[in-house]
């Protein structure tokens, strides 16, 4: 059976069991609710922005935005109370699990995956909530939606954990989204759309087929969809052009920058984008899109997007060409190429490879330092690759596109200036910001300890493996639980949950039960 029509068969069932959810409101809540959601986040109603986009109208949207308009005005109107009467807050499903001491880490993840796991029968009527055709796992906290990259190291978890009938939904999941949007959005959430996350649904395909789950010729046709995504527009590009995603170099190379479809403040982080777009001396449409991609980004936010030294209001991500965004973009197009190869289309397949092999040459010569031994962003605003070092310089390993000396100085950089006492650093500086020192992140820990030692690195991997697992059952012992990142250096009691950034510390957690989870199942690491 063709992959084309397997994919049509999909898609139409897919739809089938979408039919029977429900729908969300065919607007976001900024487009949908105009002055009253402005009134409402800027009143600072609710503490946390994300909580006014994530309620339920308790009625039509149209009509409950008439009768604030027609109310508004009156002496007595007091937003607050409307606000309560016309909307619900999402309140996470019930459950009776209550965290054990006595049960060890690994039967603690295990027991997570339900309470983290979500019904699209269960959405709510016009919410922000996309609705999708299978249960989906969580990160948790004050995440209550799926989330793309996040959700490719839960899914390390889920395998480790046998609960291939969650990966199995959620690949179908994302299948469906590229269906319908022709594109991953960052979460299934309208105020979502405009943006995407790291393109990891190559490294998904792989993972299904690995653990027999699907063959991932089965999901080429929607590989190549998230490809044009991406690609959007770049054939048309001269040399020192850019448009969306892509930038065309003066060498004549493609390489590709996150983006944001829109130029408003984030709806979910409103109050926060306003506040930080009037620090600055630009105009804030632009400090907007900024912000909007950073989100993208996954990094959200770090002084990797922003001038040195300076605060979140320089933040200029689109004028950044990152090392991971680009390596995981090379992993696409080679797999797209493996895949074609697969099924008889040889034209496809010599495509994608030139592709790959072009992109890879184009990481080399903009993006690799032979004076450092590192992988560093380039920043096109100043011609030139920034000088800080991030975790993000180990993705090349991750995906097998770097050569074995450029591995070997990566490992030997990362080890000098990255390694901390509780895993691999997120970067080398202390911003306030929460992907910078001293937090360390589950998906920088795995991407690390996997590449590494698919080149050979055994000693720093498995020492980057071991550290993290000692300050997550750190924690864990102290307080039952895990969290969404962690300070990495520990403190005499043990570790201790990061901050930074702009909402508090989340347990739960998605991709550090997906992490350590798999780390706990390798005995190099125990």
């Amino acid at each position: 059976m063709s992959s084309k029509r397997v994919d049509r068969e999909d898609a139409e069932l897919n739809a089938a069991k979408v039919a029977e959810v429900a729908q969300a409101d065919t607007l976001t809540p900024a487009d949908r609710y105009q002055e009253l959601f402005v009134a409402v986040q800027a009143g600072r109603i609710f503490a946390d922005s994300k909580i006014f986009v994530d309620c339920a109208p308790l009625g039509d949207p149209e009509d409950i935005l008439e009768t604030y308009r027609a109310q508004k005005a009156a002496p007595d109107f007091n937003l607050a109370e409307f606000v309560h009467a016309h909307f619900r807050p999402e309140q996470p499903p019930k459950s009776r699990y209550v965290s054990d001491p006595d049960r060890t880490l690994a039967e603690h993840i295990d027991y997570l995956w339900g309470v983290l796991t979500r019904q699209p029968r269960e959405h709510p009527v016009r919410s922000s909530l996309l609705p999708l055709p299978n249960p989906y796992v969580v990160p948790g906290g004050r995440f209550g939606e799926m989330y793309y990259w996040d959700s490719y190291f839960t899914m390390l978890g889920l395998a480790d954990s046998r609960r291939l009938d969650l990966m199995r939904s959620m690949a179908d999941n994302f299948a469906y989204l590229i269906d319908t949007y022709g594109h991953v959005p960052n979460g299934n959430r309208s105020y979502y759309l405009s943006r995407s996350q790291p393109p990891v649904f190559a490294l998904m395909t792989e993972l299904f087929e690995t653990h027999g789950i699907c063959q991932a010729v089965r999901y080429l046709p929607r590989l190549r969809k998230e490809y044009a995504y991406w690609m959007e527009g770049a054939d048309e590009l001269r040399p020192n052009e850019a448009h969306r995603h892509c930038v065309r170099m003066e060498d004549g190379a493609l390489l590709n920058r996150y983006w944001d479809d829109r130029d408003t403040p984030r709806e979910e982080s409103y109050i926060e984008d306003v506040s930080t777009a009037v620090k600055g001396s630009r105009p804030v449409h632009g400090v907007y899109r900024e912000l909007r991609a950073g989100a993208a980004s996954g990094w959200d936010f770090s002084s990797r997007w922003c001038d040195d030294g300076a605060g979140l209001e320089t933040i200029r991500t689109t004028a950044i060409l990152p090392v991971d965004l680009n390596s995981f973009l090379h992993k696409l197009e080679a797999q797209i190429a493996q895949l074609a190869a697969a099924c008889g289309d040889e034209v496809s397949a010599d495509e994608f490879d030139r592709r790959a092999a072009a992109r890879r040459q184009a990481i080399d010569r903009w993006l690799w330092s032979e004076t450092a031994g590192a992988y560093f962003d380039y920043d096109c605003q100043h011609g030139r690759p920034r000088k800080r070092l991030y975790a993000a310089t180990l993705t090349p390993l991750f995906v097998g596109l770097a050569g074995q000396s450029q591995a070997r100085r990566v490992a030997e950089i990362a080890r000098a200036r990255l390694l901390e006492d509780g895993g691999i650093g997120t970067s080398e500086r202390f911003s306030g910001e929460q992907w910078d020192q001293p937090n360390g992140w589950a998906p920088l820990q795995w991407m690390a300890v996997k590449g590494l030692a698919d080149y050979g690195e055994t000693e720093i991997s498995r020492e980057i493996g071991r550290r993290w697992l000692t300050t997550v059952r750190s924690l864990y012992q102290r307080e039952h639980k895990l969290v969404e990142k962690y300070v990495l250096q520990l403190a005499p009691e043990g570790a201790h949950g990061g901050g930074g950034g702009e909402y508090p510390l989340q347990d739960g957690f998605g991709w550090t039960n997906g992490v350590t989870c798999r780390l706990l199942h390798d005995d190099a690491f125990t």
